[in-house]
C-alpha cells in the first residue's frame, strides 16, 4: 500500500494557501491514495513518513465541490491529523461519473502531464482523442503513448502520426519487453512534476509503472481471450519514480464522458472556425464553412459529438445545480 514519498516538495504558495484558511494549526500534506474512507498522505519535507488519515465530517473544499479528497490533492490537516480542507487543484482530470451517477468525478488532481496510453497493434484513435480532450478540459497537456511496440515494426512512426492527428506534441512508442522507447518516456517525466496514466485495461499501464519503478510493485495480468483487458489496478495511487518524478497509476477507463469541456484539444478546428460565415457553425452543412473540407471527417465527427455531449452536461448542471 505504501509508496516512497522521499523528496515530496511543497508546491509554490502552499504556506499562503494554509494561512488563508485562518487556522494556524493546519499543516499541509498530499494524498497518495484513497482506501474506503481513509486517505494515505505524506507531508512535504518529511522524509518517507506516511499517514493513514480520515477526513472531518465537513471538509472545507477550496478545490471546487467535486466530492472530497482524491489522489494527487494537496490537503490541510488539522491538529488532530484529520483532513480539514482540500486545497485548490492546479490541473485536474475530471470525467462525468460512470454508471448512473450524474455528477463529475476527479480522476487525478494537481497533474502536469497526462500520458494517454493505448496498445498496439490496433490503437483506438477515437478513445485516445477523447482522453486527450478529458485532460485538456482540466488544463492538463497530454502525450500519446503506444505500448506493446514490439508488435508493430512501424510503431515509432505510428505514435508520432497519432499524436499529430489528435493535436498533441509528443508521441512515444515503447515496449517494456525489450525496453525500446522507455528512455524517451522517462525524458517527459520531469523531477517533482506529476503525470497520470490514462487508458483502458490491458494497455500495459501497470507493467509500465513497474518498469519505471524498477521493481515489480503493481499487479499485472494477461489480456483476456476476447482481447479485453483485466482490471489489476483497483485504486488511484501517486508513486514516486526513482529520479524524483511522480506518477499516478489508475484503473482502466471504460467510460470517459466529458465534464469540463475539451480545453484546447481541438485547437486546429477552433482556429479554422474563425473563418466560418456563422459564429455557431457546427461544420456540417452550413454555407461558408471553413472547417468541413479542411479537417479529417472522423476528427470533425468527434469534435461535434463531444461538443454536443458537453452542451447536454452543461444544461444538466444548470438545471440540477451541479458545479
Amino acid at each position: 500500500m505504501s509508496s516512497s514519498s522521499a523528496g515530496l516538495v511543497r508546491r509554490p504558495g502552499l504556506d499562503a494557501e494554509l494561512r488563508a484558511l485562518g487556522d494556524p494549526e493546519l499543516t499541509a500534506a498530499r494524498v497518495l491514495a484513497q482506501h474506503r474512507g481513509y486517505w494515505l498522505v505524506a507531508r512535504p519535507d518529511d522524509g518517507s513518513t506516511q499517514e493513514l488519515v480520515q477526513a472531518r465530517g465537513r471538509v472545507h473544499d477550496v478545490a471546487g465541490g467535486l466530492g472530497g479528497p482524491v489522489t494527487g490533492d494537496w490537503v490541510a490537516l488539522d491538529a488532530g491529523g484529520a483532513i480539514a480542507a482540500v486545497l485548490e487543484r492546479r490541473g485536474a482530470v475530471v470525467r462525468q461519473a460512470a454508471g448512473k451517477a450524474s455528477g463529475g468525478q476527479v480522476l487525478a488532481a494537481n497533474v502536469d502531464l497526462a500520458l494517454v496510453i493505448e496498445p498496439l497493434p490496433e490503437p483506438n484513435e477515437r478513445r485516445v482523442e477523447r482522453l486527450v480532450a478529458l485532460a485538456a478540459g482540466g488544463g492538463v497537456p497530454a502525450a500519446v503513448v503506444l505500448s506493446k511496440a514490439d508488435l508493430d515494426l512501424g510503431a515509432d512512426h505510428r505514435a508520432l502520426e497519432l499524436a499529430r492527428r489528435v493535436g498533441v506534441l509528443d508521441g512515444v512508442a515503447l515496449s517494456v519487453r525489450d525496453g525500446d522507447g522507455v528512455a524517451v518516456l522517462r525524458g517527459l517525466l520531469e523531477r517533482d512534476a506529476t503525470a497520470v496514466l490514462l487508458g483502458p485495461s490491458g494497455a500495459g499501464k501497470s507493467t509500465l509503472v513497474n518498469t519505471l519503478l524498477g521493481v515489480d510493485r503493481q499487479a499485472t495480468a494477461a489480456v483476456r481471450a476476447d482481447g479485453r483487458g483485466r482490471h489489476t489496478t483497483v485504486t488511484r495511487e501517486l508513486l514516486r519514480l526513482p529520479w524524483g518524478a511522480w506518477l499516478i497509476d489508475t484503473p482502466g477507463i471504460r467510460e470517459a464522458g466529458v465534464w469540463e469541456g475539451t480545453g484546447d484539444a481541438f485547437a486546429d478546428i477552433e482556429a479554422l472556425a474563425a473563418g466560418c460565415r456563422f459564429g455557431d457553425c457546427m461544420h456540417d452543412s452550413e454555407p461558408g464553412c471553413a472547417v468541413r473540407d479542411a479537417v479529417d471527417p472522423e476528427r470533425l465527427a468527434s469534435w461535434r459529438k463531444l461538443t454536443l455531449e458537453q452542451s447536454a452536461i452543461d444544461e444538466r448542471r444548470r438545471t440540477r445545480g451541479f458545479r
